[in-house]
């Protein structure tokens, strides 16, 4: 029997974007530069290798955030116990919309993603850090 998707991504991408605040890339930059916020970068490990990295930005793979995120958990990261604004963000900013939704019903404050993700990020003239080529590579 064929699945019947009753809320599909789009409905769940706008109840996110409504719940949280959206910051754009240039206001992002400023903010990297203030101190004042954890910038989360939900992107796959790949993606990272591939396209780069922003300047202090801590990795959190997607699937690992709920479980970072709670102080319960085992795998708990200290980061996410500080008392700053959460950036949350990924290539696009559909994973940050839904992952900065997520952590706000969890508590976490105070929230945010940036809109456009890693390519508005670039586009704006954010700074990267770009992978050194392993040693196996050459």
């Amino acid at each position: 029997m064929p699945q019947t998707i009753t809320r599909g991504y789009k409905t769940l991408l706008e109840e996110a974007n409504a719940k949280v605040e959206t910051i754009p890339a240039s206001d992002a930059i400023q903010l990297l530069n203030s101190g004042d916020a954890v910038f989360v970068d939900l992107r796959d490990p790949r993606e990272l290798e591939r396209e780069g990295r922003m300047p202090g930005a801590f990795h959190c793979p997607r699937g690992m955030l709920e479980f970072w995120i709670d102080p319960d958990s085992p795998y708990h990261k200290k980061v996410f116990a500080q008392d700053k604004q959460f950036v949350f963000f990924c290539a696009g900013g559909w994973r940050s919309a839904l992952s900065a939704a997520t952590a706000k019903d969890m508590g976490l404050k105070p929230v945010a993603h940036l809109g456009g993700g890693f390519a508005a990020w670039k586009e704006a003239g954010g700074p990267i850090e770009l992978e050194s080529p392993s040693k196996e590579s050459s």
